[in-house]
C-alpha cells in the first residue's frame, strides 16, 4: 500500500507545474505574526493550507540598509532569496519553496529572529503562499 501511495505522489508531482517564488496565482494560506502563538497552531488554524503541497515560505524582515547585502549572502546559503518590499524601505521578504510542517516553520522562525537581531533588525513573522485551488 505504501508503494502505491508513493507512486501516486510521484505521478502527481510530474503533472504539477514547478512552484516558483514569483509564480502567478499565489495566495496567502497561513500567517504567523504573533510571537506567543506556536507555529503548529498557526498551521492548524489555516483553512486554506494544503500540507501535501509545496509552499512559498516568506519571512518578513526589517533590517538596516547597510545589513541587507550581508543578510542576503547568509540566507542564500540555505536557499532563501531576499527581496525588497515595494514602498517600504528596510522591509524585506526572505523566500524559498518548501513543504511546510510545524517543526521546520518554528526552526526557521527562530533562525530568522536570531539573524535579524544580530544585524540590528527585526523578524516580525512569516506567511506562506500556495497556488489558488482550481
Amino acid at each position: 500500500m505504501a508503494v502505491l501511495g508513493w507512486l501516486r505522489e510521484l505521478l502527481r508531482r510530474d503533472r504539477e507545474p514547478e512552484l516558483l517564488t514569483g509564480s502567478p496565482g499565489l495566495v496567502v494560506v497561513v500567517e504567523a505574526f504573533d510571537p506567543a502563538e506556536a507555529d503548529s497552531a498557526a498551521l492548524a488554524r489555516s483553512e486554506r493550507w494544503d500540507p501535501d503541497r509545496p509552499a512559498v515560505l516568506r519571512h518578513h524582515l526589517v533590517l538596516p540598509p547597510d545589513q541587507v547585502e550581508r543578510a542576503a549572502t547568509l540566507l542564500a546559503q540555505d536557499g532563501y532569496e531576499l527581496r525588497p518590499v515595494d514602498g517600504e524601505p528596510g522591509h524585506l521578504h526572505a523566500v524559498r519553496v518548501q513543504v511546510l510542517d510545524a517543526l521546520h516553520c518554528a526552526q526557521e522562525r527562530s533562525r530568522m529572529a536570531g539573524l535579524a537581531q544580530r544585524l540590528g533588525g527585526d523578524a516580525p513573522g512569516w506567511d506562506a503562499l500556495q497556488p489558488e485551488p482550481a
